[in-house]
């Protein structure tokens, strides 16, 4: 007989990104973190390969990325708006995790899933963060993609990109509801 935990599945029913721009100080410290990037780690991998790393961005590497964000966009021929957004994600970020997806060679275990757990481990972080009471976005954004963006901001290797960039901080207010999906419209049920 299965062991309900009402607790979790009330979390899991009600949980809510906090816009990432609403987002101030206090930021977690670095032990207030280690609980959160256990939990993320415990994320499904298949193989065993941990196919994902973290890199913790705190205030100074923000305000360099920032830097970083806009002489890419400008390198880019980005509009002007696009560039200010991509510089304000960073600029008033006041921590973020950076999920590197980091694919590993395996002969059994596809790319593919090696990068979908990659993005179940930003939902483990945002999930893990916002349960220990901290506000919590992930964000990806135009920078993200940019290959010169990770190698010179981040240091990645050419096989790894950013999955997702998970910004924490203390919340400054609740975000209203939105519409989700409804179930009846999305589940196919396959009875043979």
């Amino acid at each position: 007989m299965p062991k309900p935990q009402p607790a979790v599945m009330d979390f899991l029913l009600t949980r809510r990104s906090r816009p990432a721009k609403t987002l101030r100080a206090p930021a977690p410290t670095r032990a207030q973190l280690q609980p959160i990037l256990t939990a993320a780690a415990r994320t499904p991998d298949h193989g065993k390969l941990e196919p994902w790393r973290f890199v913790i961005l705190e205030k100074a590497a923000l305000m360099r990325l920032s830097q970083l964000a806009r002489e890419r966009g400008e390198d880019l021929g980005l509009d002007d708006a696009v560039i200010a957004k991509g510089v304000a994600q960073f600029a008033d970020g006041q921590v973020a995790i950076a999920v590197i997806s980091a694919p590993k060679h395996s002969e059994k275990v596809p790319q593919i899933e090696q990068v979908l757990s990659a993005g179940a481990v930003c939902l483990a972080a945002l999930n893990a963060a916002l349960a220990s009471g901290w506000g919590a976005n992930w964000l990806t954004g135009w920078a993200s993609h940019d290959r010169e963006f990770m190698s010179r901001g981040l240091g990645l290797e050419p096989h790894e990109s950013i999955a997702g960039l998970i910004f924490l901080g203390t919340e400054t207010h609740a975000p209203p509801e939105r519409p989700r999906p409804d179930p009846a419209r999305i589940v196919t049920w396959m009875e043979s």
